[in-house]
């Protein structure tokens, strides 16, 4: 028996040391082998060279991103209507998405899904978007995010290999307020900064009991991850410190940055993520935009366990995952998110509909609209606009499956229903962050759900939208 587990054990060995890299990195001298769900753990590429080579790539790579989002959207700065998120960022306005030559969105919304699908109509900004590299994939920063980081603690999120692809006017305000539940009287606790570990403390100082103060501080630290570490096979010009919980989501909301979901293989069939806002996670009962974890302690403990290594539990105990303690440092991590409000919108009611003596005439057709003939409610039900279940709108019945610069177009599955409070602070939208904006977003819903909106009908939708 002994010799059986040794023999066994060495086979094991064998599998992780040789086994073919998802992430498609080409090592020198390593033979064509099957797909792996597993990322190699010996890595036969010393750093110089992968430096080098991926510095030299990197201009093809991102030049290829660029035209892929050229082709799709209008990416000009438009925001003629002069709205604006919660801390004054000028919303970017207008349906984004570019048709197929010679189609009109009334056209197209006339058609059955079975037509579009044959005659290859859906439009390219309404399919899965893709990593910046998807072969490659890992967290993606915004630069706006890059350089404060580095000038507060001196950390570099920056990645030799690629860049962040979304214009900044496409993102949610930098740095963005934040308002607790605990003390709506505050307003914006975040005095404008984007909260570090250089001044949590100053900022949320008797404001916060210890246990939130340590987990504030415990969702700021710096842990590594699979592309900033200590490693070899790391994505940092330097060895890193890590990425900590709030550089995705800056000030408990986002900034955007991008990776792709741990859950699925080969690589070509991982979703792109849009880092959602942790605005709202005390209302919410599900937890990664797929995974339908049942807690926000679970989805804490699960991202610095798997999540930040894209799911890999071996190349998590190689690169040093952080393991947190259930009964103390989750939980405080959890008590501070769980304090996370939604943004204050001072048309709506306390059962979350408008009130018709502070809202427009257009803002309430749209109302109308979303829990009517628009059908939006039947998901995103108020006063928070989610009913914490997972829907799978199965829109790969309007194309044929196709590979998109490394991601393969297919089925989504079932996604969570986030919640709409705050929405217009949280560009761009969907799972993968493929609508860029509201107008872009009820075009695509109106097709998808095949509601048949008029053009003035989908004008005060989105109207409704930015009221919430």
């Amino acid at each position: 028996m002994r010799y059986i587990m040794l023999r066994y054990f060495r086979q094991f060995l064998g599998i992780l040391v040789t086994s073919h890299s998802i992430f498609n990195v080409g090592y020198a001298d390593e033979p064509a082998k099957t797909t792996s769900s597993y990322a190699p753990v010996v890595i036969k590429e010393s750093f110089p060279d992968v430096l080098a080579r991926m510095k030299a790539e990197k201009p093809e790579v991102m030049n290829r991103q660029m035209d892929l989002l050229n082709r799709r959207y209008d990416l000009n700065d438009r925001s003629p209507n002069r709205i604006t998120m919660s801390r004054g960022k000028l919303v970017q306005e207008g349906v984004r998405i570019k048709l197929p030559k010679g189609m009109r969105w009334e056209s197209l919304a006339a058609m059955s899904p079975e037509e579009i699908r044959e005659k290859d109509l859906f439009p390219a900004g309404f399919f899965p978007l893709p990593h910046p590299n998807h072969p490659e994939g890992g967290m993606v920063f915004p630069k706006l995010l890059i350089d404060e980081i580095k000038k507060q603690e001196g950390r570099d999120l920056t990645r030799f290999d690629l860049d962040f692809d979304l214009p900044d006017r496409f993102l949610p305000e930098f740095p963005a307020p934040i308002y607790l539940t605990t003390r709506p009287d505050l307003g914006d606790v975040s005095q404008g900064k984007l909260v570090t570990m250089d001044n949590y403390y100053e900022l949320f100082n008797g404001i916060l009991n210890p246990k939130q103060i340590e987990g504030l501080r415990l969702l700021l630290t710096a842990f590594p991850q699979q592309q900033f570490n200590q490693t070899e096979d790391r994505r940092s010009v330097r060895p890193s410190r890590g990425v900590a919980c709030f550089d995705c989501h800056a000030n408990g909301h986002t900034i955007a940055p991008t990776h792709l979901a741990g859950d699925v293989r080969p690589q070509e069939f991982r979703h792109r993520l849009d880092t959602p806002s942790l605005r709202g996670v005390n209302i919410q009962r599900l937890f990664g935009s797929q995974r339908a974890l049942k807690s926000v302690e679970d989805f804490t403990e699960f991202e610095q366990r798997g999540a930040y290594f894209d799911g890999d539990p071996v190349i998590a105990t190689k690169k040093g995952v952080n393991v947190l303690e259930r009964g103390s440092q989750v939980h405080f991590m959890a008590e501070f998110q769980e304090l996370l409000d939604f943004p204050p919108a001072p048309k709506l009611g306390i059962n979350g509909k408008l009130n018709q003596n502070k809202a427009t005439e257009s803002e309430m057709r749209g109302q109308a609209l979303f829990f009517g003939k628009a059908n939006c409610a039947s998901c995103h039900s108020g006063p928070y606009y989610t009913d914490n279940l997972m829907h799978n709108l199965k829109v790969e019945r309007f194309f044929k499956p196709r590979m998109i610069n490394g991601r393969m177009a297919s089925a989504d599955g079932p996604i969570k229903t986030f919640p709409l409070r705050g929405i217009k602070d949280s560009p761009p939208y969907l799972h993968d962050g493929r609508l860029l904006t509201l107008e872009d977003t009820v075009e695509f819903f109106n097709l998808v759900l095949e509601t048949n909106l008029s053009v003035s009908e989908k004008t005060d939708l989105v109207a409704f939208l930015r009221a919430l």
